[in-house]
């Protein structure tokens, strides 16, 4: 069992032989700046399962759909981009949600928290 914190990792030999490339393309892709995989202490290249992920995406748009490395570069900065606007719209909705439903509430629970209580007077009439 792995340590909390600790992803698994693997070396360029094993990622090459999975993924049937050269090694030499892993690390043109790295200095292309399409992966970026973490180095140990001996400066040994290890790709996680996140850049697994990445370089899936990268062999399919370049052996299936023919783009070069420039239009990869510009398709992973798009899809990082529209994930991370996604994400702000996701945090918008919520918090627009949560402001919905706190306006929503009835007057008599808003005085209960509010900091100065509100007590509602009767007030009779005189004749």
């Amino acid at each position: 069992m792995m340590p909390k914190g600790r992803k698994a990792a693997y070396m360029i030999s094993a990622v090459a032989d999975q993924y049937q490339i050269h090694p030499q393309t892993l690390r043109l892709y790295e200095r292309e700046g399409l992966l970026k995989p973490s180095r140990s202490e001996g400066n040994t290249r290890l790709y996680t399962d996140e850049d697994l992920e990445r370089l899936e995406v990268i062999l399919k748009l370049t052996r299936d759909l023919g783009v070069n490395l420039a239009g990869v570069e510009i398709i992973l900065n798009m899809r990082e981009k529209m994930a991370e606007m996604q994400r702000q719209i996701e945090e918008f909705v919520s918090s627009l949600n949560t402001e919905i439903s706190q306006r929503s509430r009835p007057m008599a629970v808003e005085s209960v928290n509010s900091l100065i209580p509100v007590i509602e007077v009767k007030r009779t009439k005189k004749s």
